[in-house]
């Protein structure tokens, strides 16, 4: 007595990119570690594992939690010796900008699992897909957005 098709789970790969000005300190898929993805960057770092229904079925959803650095160029870190006691000082205060972030979406049709590719666009929007067809960039990728994206002045609620 197995478990159903649809529903078996496999292991899947999780990958981010960051179409933001901000950095993502970390972020996980349903529970699973991704990452540290640089300012308007991503791909070719892949964290293991988020597990991932075998088939697409309608409603499948994924819980993406992320840290978000809003000013990962502060030029208070910058300017001072790292690892010096007023450097310590800034970095807690630069720390205390650091945002939290939840979001739950729904993960588009795929044919077969190839992996979960979480994007962060503007206004703390996220796109996971599961696509083997290619990568971002290529012409049927699901997301086409560019990687370098600008924050709108302000965001819809």
């Amino acid at each position: 007595m197995g478990n159903k098709p649809s529903t078996e789970m496999v292991p899947a790969g999780v990958e981010g990119y960051n179409h933001t000005s901000a950095n993502i300190n970390r972020f996980s898929v349903n529970r699973a570690g991704g990452p540290n993805v640089s300012p308007f960057s991503g791909g070719g770092k892949q964290s293991c594992c988020a597990s991932l229904s075998r088939q697409w079925r309608p409603g499948l959803m994924a819980t993406v939690e992320w840290e978000k650095d809003p000013n990962p160029r502060d030029p208070a870190l910058t300017s001072l010796r790292p690892n010096s006691r007023e450097w310590a000082d800034a970095y807690e205060r630069h720390a205390a900008n650091y945002t939290q972030h939840r979001a739950v979406v729904e993960i588009p049709r795929y044919e077969k699992s190839c992996g979960l590719n979480v994007h962060f666009l503007p206004c703390d929007q996220i796109r996971v897909v599961s696509y083997c067809g290619g990568y971002y960039g290529d012409p049927g990728y699901p997301v086409q957005e560019p990687l370098r994206m600008q924050e709108p002045k302000t965001c819809p609620k």
